[in-house]
């Protein structure tokens, strides 16, 4: 297996869940398939996803940063109680950003975040 094999690998794995893996979560679910695959290597890779813009950032979780291979802008909910991350199908305001672009910033990321308990835990 080649970098560009172990590259491709790892952005599959990205982009095939709605789970919001860590490098872990990713590194242990191709070990078995790619035994010669490293843990920098996922590291690596995620970084470069995040520069080329293949790959965001979602939140760092328990210490764990996140990521998420779906970059189209969407909103985020952390569960603080079993610490999922959840896409939310609802729309960001077509004006978040653009009251401190005024003061001369310039946005290029929109990204909103809730945070509580999920359906799951709340029922509990």
């Amino acid at each position: 297996m080649n970098y560009s094999e172990k590259r491709q690998a790892i952005l599959d794995n990205l982009q095939e869940t709605s789970e919001h893996p860590s490098a872990e979560t990713i590194y242990h679910s191709l070990k078995p398939s790619y035994p010669r695959l490293s843990l920098g290597t996922v590291y690596r890779n995620l970084q470069e996803f995040k520069r080329d813009g293949t790959a965001v950032s979602v939140a760092v979780v328990n210490g764990q940063e996140r990521f998420d291979g779906d970059t189209a802008e969407h909103a985020h909910f952390i569960c603080d109680k079993c610490n999922a991350i959840i896409d939310l199908d609802i729309p960001l305001p077509d004006d978040i950003g653009s009251h401190i672009e005024n003061d001369g910033f310039h946005v290029t990321v929109r990204q909103l975040f809730l945070r509580g308990s999920c359906p799951g835990c709340a029922a509990k």
